[in-house]
């Protein structure tokens, strides 16, 4: 990352904590600097931890931090970034039901360019969105994990219901192919708790939080080959069991009884890989992420074809 990308992103910050502290443009731009360029931290990752360390030394919370003045008006394409405050005009496509008491409501938004995953926080005290509704949202903040960006709806955020329907767009790709690899960080895995963390832990410590005791969730990371490209997959906890058959709760028991998480990984290895399936499921980053698969006929030689695609 170049100086000038660091000065942009520290002047951003700066004037997100104008009000409340004393800030030299100069001190920032030294912590993202070493975050960035000495220890290979990405740049959202950076400037998510540097905005931590001020927001603690302010005593504020993240939906405390000021959006730097007018928002701009953005669609669902358009968000490529984290941290930013934007306003949007969406309906709500669909409502999950959410994990923690700290989510109030979690599911998708969507506008004629796309759908954007959405989560509304407990104690921004905000009324209900409904699905099929569409709303005016000003003073919403971005979000990015893995190549996959979201919005936050917090206390400063304003919701207007709207008379007209936005219409949603589909941004969902379809792909076919033998299932050739399973990569690392699949199976049974461990999230942060935090609030607005889901990050996979390593040895029980999460990237941003430290040490923590996890919570359980299945995931898939896998390759599709087609015979002329690969692409990478991400199946989430639901996805991972459709395509698997096998539950959270059956995958946390095989865990216990064999003392050893990667048990499940290769359980579920033994049932998908070779075989081939079409998954369709919107792009974020390099990843397709399954909303849906179906097993096609057929079966490969995983290792073969996977050699072949790595030596493409």
């Amino acid at each position: 990352m170049t100086a000038t990308d660091l000065r942009t992103q520290a002047e951003e910050i700066h004037e997100q904590f104008s009000d409340q502290l004393d800030l030299d443009v100069e001190d920032i731009v030294e912590r993202l600097d070493t975050l960035v360029n000495d220890y290979q931290v990405p740049i959202s990752e950076a400037r998510r931890s540097v905005v931590n360390t001020y927001l603690d030394e302010a005593g504020m919370e993240r939906d405390q931090l000021a959006s730097g003045g007018g928002n701009e008006q953005v669609q669902v394409a358009d968000v490529d970034a984290p941290e930013e405050w934007v306003d949007m005009r969406v309906t709500v496509v669909e409502l999950w039901e959410p994990r923690a008491d700290a989510v109030a409501q979690v599911g998708l938004l969507g506008d004629e360019t796309g759908t954007i995953k959405f989560t509304k926080w407990s104690k921004s005290d905000l009324p209900e969105l409904s699905e099929g509704t569409s709303y005016a949202l000003r003073n919403v903040v971005t979000d990015e994990y893995q190549g996959r960006f979201s919005v936050k709806l917090n206390r400063t955020t304003t919701i207007e219901e709207l008379d007209e329907a936005i219409e949603v767009g589909d941004d969902s790709v379809e792909v076919e192919g033998a299932l050739v690899d399973i990569q690392s960080g699949s199976g049974l895995i461990k999230r942060c708790p935090e609030d607005d963390c889901t990050r996979v832990l390593q040895n029980g410590r999460c990237s941003e939080h430290g040490e923590v005791e996890g919570e359980f969730d299945l995931r898939i990371k896998g390759v599709l080959d087609d015979g002329e490209e690969v692409t990478e997959v991400i199946f989430d906890e639901d996805a991972t069991e459709k395509l698997t058959g096998i539950t959270l709760e059956e995958a946390k028991e095989m865990a216990m009884d064999a003392l050893d998480t990667t048990v499940v990984a290769d359980e579920m290895r033994e049932g998908i890989l070779g075989r081939y399936y079409r998954v369709t499921g919107p792009t974020f980053g390099r990843y397709v992420l399954a909303d849906d698969q179906e097993r096609l006929t057929g079966s490969v030689d995983a290792d073969e074809v996977l050699i072949k695609a790595r030596s493409i």
